[in-house]
């Protein structure tokens, strides 16, 4: 078999989930009922992400997960090279530094126990190919320095590879969620 670079699977895989994407349009709501919310560790905050492009929709989700009580976060970053930071998701929503619609400056940050995160390809060692900016690998970093946080990837099952390349800087997800099931790596 041919390991294939960082680029080159990315370049791969963003074919690979738009695929999944039409072919599967219901993911986002069947992976949202699958997930066994005993399974999870406690938490009080959990961190979401708005979807772009074929990225699986945590909307629903983000529902269930919200009927627990816990507050939501969204991330936001003021350019390319600036960390994520959550805010409460409490309110109207605005274009961050990318343009992704997230809370505005004036929200509250928030450190979220548990991190939706989104990507587009997930080993069952806990690898995960992001887009390439490596906002989620800072952002878990500088979390899990602070306290423990849980990684829960959400993909397509179609984005399942049999190895993520992986550097000292990644990461690792601690389960997965797609529309077929939940997979706990830990």
């Amino acid at each position: 078999m041919t390991i294939l670079s960082k680029p080159e699977l990315r370049a791969r895989m963003r074919n690979v989930r738009r695929g999944c994407a039409a072919a599967a349009p219901d993911a986002a709501l069947r992976a949202a009922t699958v997930l066994p919310l005993e399974r999870l560790p406690a938490f009080a905050v959990y961190g979401g992400y708005h979807a772009l492009g074929a990225e699986l929709d945590p909307r629903p989700l983000i529902v269930r997960l919200g009927a627990t009580g816990a507050r939501l976060a969204l991330p936001a970053a003021a350019s390319l090279r600036a960390a994520l930071e959550f805010r409460a998701a409490d309110g109207e929503l605005e274009a961050d530094g990318l343009g992704i619609p997230s809370p505005p400056a004036t929200a509250e940050v928030l450190l979220p126990d548990m991190v939706i995160v989104p990507l587009l390809a997930f080993d069952r060692r806990g690898g995960r190919l992001g887009q390439g900016a490596g906002f989620y690998d800072r952002a878990l970093a500088s979390l899990r320095a602070l306290k423990p946080v849980f990684a829960l990837g959400l993909a397509y099952a179609g984005q399942e590879v049999e190895a993520v390349p992986t550097e000292p800087h990644d990461q690792p997800l601690d389960a997965i969620l797609t529309e077929i099931g939940y997979i706990d790596l830990g």
